[in-house]
């Protein structure tokens, strides 16, 4: 019976490696993302966003986002449902209303790519063609 136990434990041992160390289980967003702008009324350039994968929005990927563009900083959340990434930034606009800048990109193991970026406020809507850059690469966008 011993025997049966360890020869179960020999093979359950690198399945139970593999599993911890499979990409779904390391992947994570957290870090700075260079995003890029084009195509846009009042938005074109490139900005960092900075993410914080905790899971804390319930979504296995989402948390606090924070966006730094050549003018300050700005806090959102951000999640990743489907294979999408929607990073949200609600702001004040000039006249009382909320407004709102998204940043929404597909993304693929851990990976993002190309999507869209909205800014709005009450009926005003500036949008455009969106490129996220490398992971960790915002020191060389900025």
């Amino acid at each position: 019976m011993v025997r049966h136990i360890r020869t179960l434990m020999a093979m359950a041992l690198p399945i139970v490696a593999f599993a911890l160390t499979s990409p779904a289980m390391a992947q994570s967003y957290s870090g700075n993302w260079p995003a890029t702008v084009s195509q846009s009324h009042h938005g074109n350039g490139t900005y960092c966003v900075i993410l914080n994968d905790d899971g804390s929005l319930g979504w296995p990927h989402s948390g606090e986002a924070k966006l730094v563009p050549q003018e300050g900083t700005s806090e959102g959340t951000f999640q990743v449902i489907d294979g999408v990434l929607m990073v949200t930034f609600t702001q004040p606009g000039g006249t009382g209303e909320n407004g709102a800048l998204l940043f929404i990109a597909g993304t693929s193991n851990g990976h993002v790519g190309k999507g869209v970026y909205e800014q709005f406020y009450g009926t005003e809507v500036d949008s455009g063609v969106l490129v996220f850059g490398a992971k960790g690469d915002c020191s060389s966008s900025q």
